[in-house]
């Protein structure tokens, strides 16, 4: 493995100050002042960075994509997308299993298009819309709860829990008990996101993945996002680990997502950089792209907001803003950005006063678990931010 990445780390792919195709540039609107000017020989150094951990064994390889201003000024390919069983390089169109990034970008923001629509609050109890969840002391649990990771649920329930069929996996999570006091705790949960999406399943009679592409995929033309990913998207995918014997490309990773059928509130997307360029170009647009609106302004400005939850840590409504999930974040961003982490070795951060985002995309668990990305992501997070000048 050290010899294949010290021997074939390589750049697959350039591109700088270029004009990001069909995201068009941002809207004006009141606020603080653009920043004018964009230091592009600061990238240079994500070269070395991301060189230096491949040869490390932190990751096979990477793409990292930097949005400013509504233009993609840096994307390259780093490595691998595939060492074993035999090396496949890697290329800006791979397509990752985006574990976590799940939560913010389907789940939460399909939330808060129901949101937007009337249909829930964020300050309706779940069992207003799901009486099965209701009990346990589960009672006064609000969505705002589930989505800021204060609700009292578990992180993770039994795996047996799963064995059964999808349906009973949802009915024994309906039925757990709290880990701790509802409120008490910041208490980061895939339980709780599980939850969320029964709930956008329940209040739109779709699935989360049907619901998913129609309120927010399809409308920013996101053409190669989904769950369950079909068979010329598998095949371009980066392969995570083995399961029963067979390397999983283009196959959930969580084994919780993946017994649930592929679909789950918590991991099961899948994406390539250049659609989560278009996601984020629109979110640095508090929720709209062109003549195509995600969220509306106050739904996005309250999704976003910095929530203090206990331990001083600060979170958005299904995103990470400062807490001790936060290495992944540029230190230089501004206190509007918000972001998150996936388990398989992604993150993007978006932060709208700079209209800057970084997009990190790796398969860090490829090909033994062992990978480790997060502190060299919150490191080009920072050399992107320290890039952008007023």
């Amino acid at each position: 493995m050290q010899t294949i990445a010290c021997r074939y780390v390589f750049l697959a792919f350039t591109l700088l100050a270029i004009p990001l195709l069909a995201i068009p540039s941002f809207a004006a609107e009141p606020g603080p002042a653009k920043p004018s000017a964009l230091k592009t020989d600061a990238f240079e150094s994500i070269d070395d960075l991301v060189n230096e951990a491949i040869e490390q064994n932190k990751l096979p390889g990477a793409v990292v994509t930097i949005g400013y201003q509504g233009n993609l000024v840096f994307q390259r390919a780093y490595g691998y997308r595939q060492i074993e069983p035999t090396p496949v390089p890697m290329t800006v169109d791979t397509v990752f299993d985006l574990a976590s990034l799940t939560k913010p970008i389907a789940t939460a923001t399909s939330v808060m298009t129901l949101i937007d629509k009337g249909q829930i609050d964020l300050e309706d109890t779940v069992s207003q819309h799901l009486p099965e969840f209701g009990n346990h002391g589960k009672e006064g649990i609000t969505i705002k709860q589930l989505l800021l990771h204060t609700s009292g649920l578990t992180p993770d329930n039994a795996i047996s829990d799963y064995t059964e069929s999808p349906e009973s996996a949802i009915q024994n999570v309906m039925n757990l008990g709290l880990n701790y006091p509802t409120g008490s705790k910041f208490r980061y949960s895939d339980v709780g996101f599980i939850v969320l999406g029964e709930i956008v399943r329940r209040k739109t009679g779709m699935e989360l993945n049907a619901y998913s592409q129609q309120a927010i995929f399809a409308p920013l033309g996101m053409k190669e996002t989904s769950y369950k990913p079909a068979t010329p998207l598998q095949q371009r995918a980066a392969t995570t680990q083995q399961r029963n014997g067979h390397w999983m490309q283009g196959e959930v990773h969580d084994p919780r997502a993946y017994a649930l059928g592929g679909v789950a509130g918590h991991a099961g997307l899948f994406s390539t950089a250049a659609d989560l360029a278009v996601y984020a170009t629109a979110m640095c647009n508090r929720g709209s792209l062109d003549d195509t609106t995600i969220v509306s302004k106050k739904t996005f400005d309250a999704m976003t907001a910095a929530y203090v939850v206990p331990g001083d840590a600060l979170r958005g409504l299904g995103w990470d803003k400062q807490s001790g999930y936060s290495s992944n974040r540029g230190k230089t961003m501004t206190a509007t950005a918000f972001g998150h982490g996936g388990f398989t070795g992604t993150a993007m951060w978006i932060d709208p006063e700079l209209k800057l985002f970084v997009i990190f995309l790796s398969n860090r668990v490829h090909p033994n678990g062992k990978g480790s990305v997060n502190a060299l992501a919150g490191e080009i997070g920072t050399i992107a931010a320290d890039a952008v000048t007023q």
